[in-house]
């Protein structure tokens, strides 16, 4: 698997994830991945993929109207998407850099990992929105539903079968 093939798997992965946008502060912010890259740790998310998820959040935010009292449970659901992101990237990096040498089956095994990686990133993300949807006015969850259903039809499979 090549580099680019791996770095557009991470941000189709991140994509599905669902759509994110943090206020303007937070997209101002570095993420917490670039902080722990300044404290000497190994960077988790490389810059430009942390750029486009900053703004993917900040977009979101906007979007949303997250109003100051909504401020506490949208700043925890977009820790969730950035940490998701990490998880991903990570769990991707690894498999690219095994998929070279790996048998079929080997090749079978790291997928199921990376799946079961994304899953696990859906359940956290999914308890973290529920937590901001239901913080939401009824016109914000309006907003929301249609963001997020838009968002999901992007993504249907072209290989889907009208019918």
């Amino acid at each position: 698997m090549t580099r680019a093939t791996i770095t557009c798997m991470t941000a189709l992965l991140a994509a599905l994830a669902l759509p994110v946008v943090a206020t303007p502060a937070l997209a101002a912010q570095p993420p917490a991945t670039a902080a722990a890259a300044d404290a000497g740790a190994a960077p988790a998310l490389p810059k430009a993929m942390a750029a486009n998820l900053d703004q993917h959040i900040a977009g979101l935010h906007e979007q949303l109207a997250i109003t100051p009292a909504e401020q506490a449970q949208w700043d925890q659901f977009a820790q969730v998407m950035r940490d998701n992101a990490v998880a991903m990237h990570q769990a991707i990096e690894a498999r690219g850099g095994k998929l070279a040498k790996a048998n079929a089956a080997e090749n079978m095994v790291s997928y199921a990992a990376l799946a079961r990686v994304h899953a696990d990133n859906m359940e956290k993300l999914s308890s973290s929105f529920q937590t901001l949807y239901s913080a939401l006015s009824d016109d914000q969850k309006q907003v929301a539903d249609t963001v997020f259903r838009n968002e999901h039809g992007k993504h249907q499979s072209p290989h889907k079968q009208a019918g």
